[in-house]
């Protein structure tokens, strides 16, 4: 008897614009595909409503927080609504973190003072909600770190592409890493090494759909390029796992088990959702 698979999508952005057309076939084809739990985090106050019902609406779960991207648009009051919202629904079995919350130091012009104040106290927040977080890294590991190092968060470094001695650091204190559609690309070096290099127990599966798609997604190589968006989906993890197996010389069913117990670990109301 074959024994099918079953994954656990730790990001994605269902509430995306992009799955307005189709969202309940989206659905169904991850389910299809065996991904059974897919985490939906937030990027700002005004989606808090739209991931939570979603979440509740398809047996899902999400996460609260205001996105590093998101910042720049936000008011010093929306950790306030943030703070309110995360008291109100702390017995929610479905909110299983504060996310998606960080740094982004790769896009130019962004007020990166205002970015760590609102990181920093977002930070504070999972602690006192006893809440692990899904944070954003995009060069900006270290000083990502340097806070975790004084307020004792733990969570999932999502899509992480930080250095080998990095992703140690965020190991040691108590994070997984999230890889998706990015260790697909062959000319992705970086992150390859890391697939290959860090604990079988630091891995974690995501698609951050609709964003970065896995390289079968474009037609063509012109289109990878010039940058062309595809849309991601949930359906794609277990593809997307496939490249995990061929890295890391695992079997497909060692892919499904450690990458969801991994999962559990990060984020422990997923695991109780999951047994329930």
């Amino acid at each position: 008897m074959i024994q099918r698979m079953s994954w656990i999508d730790s990001h994605c952005h269902l509430d995306a614009r992009e799955f307005d057309a189709d969202r309940a076939d989206v659905v169904r084809r991850a389910r299809d595909a065996g991904v059974l739990q897919i985490v939906l985090p937030a990027v700002a106050v005004w989606n808090f409503d739209s991931v939570r019902r979603l979440a509740h609406e398809h047996r899902f779960c999400y996460a609260l927080g205001i996105h590093p991207l998101c910042v720049d648009g936000a008011r010093d009051e929306d950790i306030d609504t943030l703070h309110a919202a995360v008291r109100q629904h702390r017995d929610d079995p479905r909110l299983v973190g504060i996310g998606e919350i960080g740094l982004d130091h790769f896009i130019p012009g962004l007020d990166r003072a205002k970015q760590e104040r609102f990181y920093v106290a977002q930070l504070k927040l999972a602690v006192e909600f006893d809440l692990p977080v899904i944070v954003h890294v995009r060069r900006s590991a270290d000083t990502l770190l340097k806070h975790l190092r004084r307020i004792p968060a733990r969570g999932i470094a999502h899509a992480f592409n930080g250095s080998e001695q990095q992703a140690q650091f965020f190991i040691e204190l108590g994070f997984k890493l999230g890889f998706g559609g990015a260790m697909t690309f062959d000319r992705a070096l970086q992150i390859r090494r890391l697939v290959q290099s860090v604990p079988d127990e630091a891995i974690v599966l995501e698609t951050d759909s609709p964003d970065i798609p896995p390289h079968w997604l474009y037609k063509t190589a012109e289109q990878r390029a010039k940058g062309a968006t595809m849309r991601n989906e949930p359906a794609q993890l277990p593809r997307i796992a496939g490249t995990l197996t061929e890295l890391r010389g695992w079997s497909v069913q060692d892919a499904a088990r450690i990458s969801t117990a991994n999962a559990h670990v990060a984020l422990p109301r997923l695991a109780a959702l999951d047994e329930s």
